[in-house]
């Protein structure tokens, strides 16, 4: 193993004005025989508001324009956090919005989101009481869901945050085989009029819809692990944080039979594939869409053996396909690996709170040029850019 700071033979990628504000991070190599991406932290990203502090960034995604869309929990901050809307600090703090659209410098260019940009339906507020996971399709609409009391619903709006439909209720759950509910689901992923959704903070599954683009989803398939029925029993009652860390399932079980305690992600990659993060049993599933229906891949182990928080949170890939990107939570790392064959290269990233660091490494996604930006949760509370500089040959 050999434990870099952005070192070996490379090309450079990043222009010089960019370069100015890119900082070395710890950089792990497992492979010789790929060239390995590179990158750097961007010290001057995002660019907020001097008066302006993030809370809990549970979502990030970029846009077809390049445009990074996350979203934020504000009540994850506390009263000394945010000073100027209590009017008791002279400088900060206050939070912006729950979605945040930042352009390509990083500065916000719009911000919307709350209970007053979702319906009310049968008495209840369908805006997420905690919001979880955010996805952005090829129209720039935004897809938000939730993991907090009541949050069965995952909810998309129109880029300036116009309320466009919903599937599942909020406060309505009715278990892994329900046709029309969902289970506080953790993610969505959108292509082509097809909804894919990680049902997986109550229920143990992947769900899927047809969007007809007018407000209307027709259920198309659901499965669990292994592309098998999802058995895994669901949550009782709501979910609360100490449960990210529990070890009454046993702990992780990397070729389990069922979903784990969390089914945390899923997102399509190149050449019809899913990819489902079983987070709690540290692997990440892998499908192919077929004419048929979905057919199981692999079964890919990320650092099975941790405990705590565990490891595969979400994915990304390169922009030309070659590269998958593994975003481990425990571990406080992104993994590099080869899309072909899933081999591990290295990785990039340690626990800590310092730039180039991880606390609760949640969610991350990657820009045209190749660039991966990460966010946090907990305390961790942030967002970053990694800009790729170039390949370890």
């Amino acid at each position: 193993m050999k434990i870099l700071l952005c070192a070996g033979a490379m090309a450079s990628l990043a222009t010089p004005a960019a370069a100015e504000t890119l900082v070395d991070i710890t950089s792990t190599r497992l492979s010789e025989a790929h060239p390995v991406p590179v990158f750097k932290a961007d010290a001057a990203w995002p660019r907020l508001p001097e008066d302006q502090m993030l809370g809990q960034v549970s979502g990030i995604a970029v846009g077809p324009d390049d445009h990074v869309w996350l979203t934020q929990r504000p009540h994850s901050l506390g009263p000394t956090d945010l000073g100027l809307d209590s009017g008791q600090a002279l400088a900060c703090c206050r939070t912006p919005s729950p979605v945040l659209r930042l352009d390509t410098d990083g500065r916000i260019v719009a911000e919307w989101g709350g209970p007053e940009s979702a319906p009310t339906i049968d008495g209840v507020n369908q805006w997420p009481a905690n919001t979880h996971g955010l996805f952005v399709d090829d129209q720039s609409n935004v897809w938000i869901g939730g993991n907090g009391a009541g949050d069965h619903a995952a909810l998309k709006f129109s880029p300036e945050g116009e309320y466009l439909g919903q599937i599942g209720l909020r406060e309505q759950t009715d278990g892994n085989f329900s046709e029309s509910l969902l289970g506080l689901p953790a993610d969505i992923s959108s292509a082509e009029g097809s909804v894919l959704l990680a049902d997986g903070y109550a229920n143990k599954r992947v769900i899927g819809f047809l969007d007809n683009g007018e407000g209307q989803f027709a259920f198309e398939r659901l499965f669990g692990a292994w592309g098998k029925p999802p058995m895994a029993p669901v949550r009782e009652g709501d979910f609360d944080q100490s449960q990210a860390t529990s070890t009454g399932d046993g702990g992780p079980q990397p070729t389990g039979e069922n979903f784990g305690d969390i089914v945390h992600c899923v997102v399509r990659g190149p050449d019809e594939t899913i990819y489902v993060c079983d987070r709690r049993n540290n692997r990440v599933q892998i499908f192919r869409e077929t004419a048929d229906g979905i057919d199981f891949v692999q079964n890919l182990v990320i650092a099975g053996e941790t405990g705590g928080t565990r490891t595969a949170t979400d994915v990304g890939f390169s922009p030309d396909g070659k590269y998958v990107y593994v975003a481990d939570m425990m571990n406080g790392r992104v993994w590099i690996l080869l899309r072909e064959t899933h081999e591990v290269l290295g990785s990039f990233g340690k626990n800590g709170r310092y730039l180039g660091e991880f606390i609760w490494l949640h969610s991350l996604d990657v820009d045209s040029e190749g660039n991966i930006y990460t966010s946090e949760v907990n305390t961790g509370r942030r967002v970053q850019k990694f800009v790729m500089t170039g390949y370890m040959d």
